[in-house]
């Protein structure tokens, strides 16, 4: 299953930063958006006549990975003008604080990971201070709803919170081929190590994460990516996509479905489990 995937890699971070971390070649995903990331650490770019928009950074070490593949493809990193953030973890957010410098660009993300974010990822509600890394202060706070517009591109903040009390769930519109596709840029729903009943940090975490996959679940999804190319195949498609065959391998929204109900099981089966230890 694709949860218990996460999970089991999650335990051992040393050697699975190493494997997340290993470099790709870029590509096009659809229309004006392209992966410039990791191997499973992902980087988006979306490219736009007045400038670029670029989500997650991965960690430190996988920004020379992302300032070489934006080069690849042909565009500057100085040209980005936005940096999102799906959420304040250190594997998609350490790297931001050093895009930042060498960009100059604006940093935006939800305000309910602002605290976190500002404090370079210590007292995480579920990890404590595990997972430092270098604090980023967002240069403008997204809610739920708003709208992130640059060079007739807009993209949607989601909050699904859970995975982190702000995690932002993207969305916009790409055009391919004439045709108008739905992409969704997937947070995290995972809880890999959570306390889901007695997180006493997080009071609302069980109340959030139900609010999401319902949110979720409502959506009408063609393109699917998300923070960890894993939960969206992303080793398997980027190879049929350099090939150049068709249809695009990214247009999926089935797999999508597998990983809403997949994770949603996951959880409930989390909860179910730690309520029954907790009596």
């Amino acid at each position: 299953m694709i949860l218990g995937l996460y999970v089991a890699q999650f335990a051992q971070p040393a050697n699975l930063e190493e494997i997340w971390n290993l470099p790709v070649e870029p590509f096009r995903i659809a229309g004006n958006v392209y992966y410039v990331g990791a191997k499973d650490l992902t980087s988006y770019l979306i490219t736009t006549p007045k400038g670029h928009i670029l989500i997650d950074s991965g960690m430190p070490e996988t920004v020379p990975q992302i300032k070489k593949n934006i080069a690849t493809l042909g565009f500057r990193l100085a040209d980005v003008k936005i940096i999102l953030n799906s959420h304040a973890h250190y594997d998609h957010v350490g790297g931001i604080a050093e895009l930042r410098r060498l960009s100059g660009a604006a940093f935006y993300a939800s305000k309910n990971d602002a605290g976190l974010l500002t404090r370079g990822g210590l007292d995480d509600p579920n990890y404590l201070d595990r997972f430092p890394f270098k604090p980023a202060r967002p240069d403008k706070l997204l809610t739920d709803g708003q709208k992130v517009k640059l060079g007739g591109t807009t993209l949607t903040a989601n909050i699904t919170a859970g995975h982190t009390p702000g995690c932002t769930t993207w969305t916009t519109t790409i055009k391919e081929n004439g045709k108008s596709l739905n992409a969704i840029f997937v947070c995290s729903v995972s809880s890999p190590g959570y306390d889901l009943v007695t997180n006493k940090k997080y009071p609302t975490i069980e109340a959030d994460y139900r609010t999401s996959f319902a949110w979720l679940k409502k959506q009408r999804v063609d393109i699917f990516l998300g923070s960890h190319g894993f939960t969206f195949d992303l080793e398997t498609k980027s190879a049929v996509i350099r090939k150049n065959r068709f249809p695009n391998p990214f247009i999926d929204p089935k797999r999508f479905e597998t990983y809403v109900t997949e994770s949603e099981k996951s959880f409930l089966e989390k909860l179910k489990t730690q309520k029954a230890e907790k009596k």
